[in-house]
């Protein structure tokens, strides 16, 4: 079994940086990819960015140029460095752990975060 707990989130104005924080625990050696989630009030859960073992990373297109997704498969931490942020960008940001048996794919596993709040103000 593997837990995982997010942080970093908080205020900014837009324009501004965040970085967020996801740290796994128990068995760490068996996660193949790690993505960040976001979901904003009223609107479904959906996939922001996702790296794998190997450091492969995707992103979704309203994100692109501005998020960082990075890795550290020794501590089983997963980063999002979030910069320019938009007020579009306000959600509730959760860590998962899943698998990405080929670039472009992910598929999310049953493996959570509690979820990190991020607001960004215009």
């Amino acid at each position: 079994q593997v837990q995982l707990v997010d942080s970093g989130g908080g205020l900014v104005q837009a324009g501004g940086s965040l970085t967020l924080s996801c740290a796994a625990s128990g068995r760490t050696d068996s996660i193949n990819a790690m993505a960040w989630y976001r979901q904003a009030p009223g609107k479904q859960r959906q996939l922001v960015a996702f790296i794998s073992r190997s450091g492969t990373t995707n992103y979704i297109e309203s994100v692109k140029g501005r998020f960082s997704i990075s890795r550290e498969n020794a501590k089983g931490t997963v980063y999002l460095q979030m910069n320019s942020l938009e007020p579009e960008d306000t959600a509730v940001y959760y860590c998962n752990i899943g698998i990405s048996p080929y670039n472009g794919y992910y598929q999310a596993l049953d493996y959570w975060g509690k979820g990190t709040l991020v607001t960004v103000s215009s």
